[in-house]
C-alpha cells in the first residue's frame, strides 16, 4: 500500500503541477493556480501520515517505508525548484514568457551553482535521514530497523557524490575554451 501511495504521490505531484500552471498562464487564473500548486505538500503529508499509521499498527519497517521517507526528503527540498523549472518553460512556451534561465557554463558562476544544487541535494538527504531516524525511534527497539538504517547509508552516498561533484568544480573549474580571431586563424593557413 505504501509503494501504491508513493507512486500515486509522484503521479498527483505533476497533475497538480500541469493543472497549476494551466489556470496561471492558460486560463489567466493565477490565484487559483498558486492555490492548486499549493496543494503539493499535502501529498507530502499523507504520504508521512499513512506510513507513520502502517508503522503503529505493527507493520516491520521496511524497504517501503524507508523509500516514503526518501520520497518525502527529496520532494521537500527539490519540489519548489523543481516547480520553478516548469513554471519558467510553461510561461515561455504559453504565455510569451522570457526563455528559461539557463545555468552558467563556465567558471566561478558556474562553481557555484554546482554547490547550490549540491546543497539542494544536501539538504534532501539530510530531511530523509531525519524521517528515518525518526522511524527508527517510533518503531523502538523492539522492531528491525536494518531497512532504515539501509536507507540512511544510502543517503550518505547521495551528500558524498554530490559534495564531490562540487568540490571538483571547485578545485577544477570549467573554463570557456579561447577561440583565436579571425586574424591569426587567417596567417596560420598561410
Amino acid at each position: 500500500m505504501i509503494v501504491t501511495l508513493i507512486v500515486a504521490c509522484e503521479v498527483g505531484f505533476w497533475i497538480l503541477l500541469a493543472g497549476g500552471l494551466s489556470l496561471r498562464y492558460l486560463a489567466r487564473m493565477p490565484r487559483a493556480g498558486i492555490a492548486v500548486l499549493l496543494l503539493e505538500p499535502v501529498l507530502e503529508l499523507v504520504l508521512l501520515i499513512v506510513t507513520a499509521i502502517d508503522l503503529k499498527n505493527g507493520a516491520t519497517a521496511g524497504m517501503k517505508h524507508g523509500l516514503a521517507a526518501v520520497y518525502i526528503g527529496f520532494s521537500v527540498a527539490l519540489g519548489h525548484s523543481m516547480i520553478k523549472w516548469a513554471d519558467q518553460r510553461f510561461a515561455h512556451r504559453f504565455a510569451g514568457g522570457p526563455p528559461p534561465v539557463k545555468p552558467p557554463k563556465y567558471g566561478m558562476a558556474r562553481t557555484v551553482h554546482e554547490w547550490k544544487t549540491a546543497g539542494q541535494w544536501v539538504l534532501a538527504a539530510v530531511i530523509a535521514m531525519g524521517l528515518l531516524q525518526a522511524a527508527a525511534w517510533y518503531v523502538g527497539g523492539s522492531g528491525d530497523v536494518s531497512s532504515l538504517r539501509m536507507w540512511q547509508s544510502r543517503m550518505l552516498w547521495v551528500i558524498g557524490i554530490n559534495v564531490v561533484i562540487a568540490l571538483s568544480y571547485t578545485i577544477w573549474p570549467k573554463q570557456e575554451k579561447k577561440t583565436e580571431p579571425a586574424e591569426e586563424r587567417e596567417k596560420t593557413r598561410a
